[in-house]
């Protein structure tokens, strides 16, 4: 398409501009009804970096509606498969301990209606793909009915973003949240080298100086207005002893009486949590371990 490469390159860098990122920081909170409303501020992520990679213009709100034919999602397989083999040709070294997807999707992409016989053709050629070339594992994985009769929205998403998570480690341009990830784990990488140097270094010399370790800038949230939104978000339960979310340094916070260790970051409107192998938002997460906020929902549920 005309300018489509232009507009793309344009998109890429404002996936990855930190004063982008920073700008939504300072955005107003929107508030979460219920608690599968957190799957918005993915599909939120999923959608833009859709957008961005093929020039689409998926909307949030018909997010679903708009890959259920499995075009765009098998397009996107064997994009995967071509930078995966130019990763493998470039490094082979590296390539033999990664699974290498390479088995081509096949699919039709002209006059595909949804629900179709062919749309769902479509969906389950994907779906072949995660299983059997990317090896995601089932709790991952959704059924072609999840996506094209919307029975299990939360799964598709999942599987999506285990999708990009895979491609970024062939060098794919990845979604934010995939990109907060690399972002905590490398800084918990530093950690980990600074403590065990920091121990061989004590058991050396006890006089001998800390090492400093290796500062890095956290480009992908405004952390100064990450604390400020925490705080508010904090300041919404009234209880004379509030929730315990102590700040241990930038973007990683202790929280409840087992001073349990979280990182926390900022993606557009929303403010998000690192929770295992997943991220939840700050306020559905407060929902389930602050006793006052589950009280207080159980009050509200019928």
């Amino acid at each position: 398409r005309p300018g489509g490469s232009g507009t793309r390159s344009r998109r890429q860098l404002a996936m990855a501009d930190p004063s982008h990122i920073q700008s939504a920081a300072s955005k107003s909170i929107r508030p979460f009804r219920s608690s599968e409303e957190y799957l918005e501020a993915m599909k939120e992520d999923l959608a833009e970096w859709f957008n961005t990679l093929y020039d689409l213009d998926i909307q949030v709100d018909t997010f679903l509606e708009s890959l259920e034919t499995g075009c765009h999602l098998c397009r996107h397989a064997n994009n995967v498969n071509r930078t995966a083999t130019d990763f493998q040709q470039r490094h082979p070294e590296v390539a033999a301990h990664m699974r290498v997807p390479q088995n081509e999707v096949v699919f039709q992409a002209k006059n595909v209606v949804p629900g179709s016989f062919i749309a769902r053709d479509n969906v389950s050629n994907f779906i072949q793909w995660c299983r059997q070339d990317l090896g995601i594992q089932d709790v991952l994985m959704f059924e072609t009915n999840d996506l094209v009769l919307k029975k299990n929205e939360k799964n598709f998403v999942l599987c999506l973003l285990e999708v990009a998570r895979r491609g970024s480690k062939f060098g794919m341009l990845a979604p934010m949240l995939i990109q907060m990830e690399e972002e905590i784990e490398e800084e918990m990488r530093d950690q980990m080298a600074y403590g065990m140097l920091g121990m061989c270094r004590e058991s050396r010399d006890p006089q001998a100086p800390t090492y400093p370790g290796r500062t890095r800038p956290i480009s992908l949230c405004d952390l100064k207005n990450l604390d400020e939104l925490v705080r508010e978000i904090l300041g919404c339960c009234s209880c004379p002893s509030q929730f315990p979310m102590v700040k241990v340094s930038e973007g990683k916070y202790k929280v409840g009486d087992s001073s349990t260790l979280i990182f926390v970051r900022v993606l557009r409107s929303h403010v998000m949590v690192r929770v295992g192998g997943g991220w939840d938002t700050l306020e559905h997460y407060l929902d389930k371990h602050d006793p006052c906020r589950c009280s207080s929902l159980a009050h509200r549920l019928p």
